[in-house]
């Protein structure tokens, strides 16, 4: 995924489903210089991550 989407998907009012590795996430936050994306997992809010973007998928 690119950094434009995110930034779309954060923003978005809807649920939209993307997934790490196979997992559905929520996104967090983004780094724009860095490209990831702060992440956790449906379910897991304590569990945060910070991922490429390039790794995470839209359903």
């Amino acid at each position: 995924m690119d950094i434009n989407r995110i930034k779309q998907i954060v923003s978005s009012p809807d649920d939209i489903r993307v997934c790490y590795h196979g997992q559905s996430v929520w996104i967090d936050g983004y780094d724009e210089a860095n490209r990831t994306a702060t992440v956790h997992m449906r379910g897991r809010e304590h569990e945060r991550h910070t991922v490429p973007v390039e790794e995470l998928t839209e359903e």
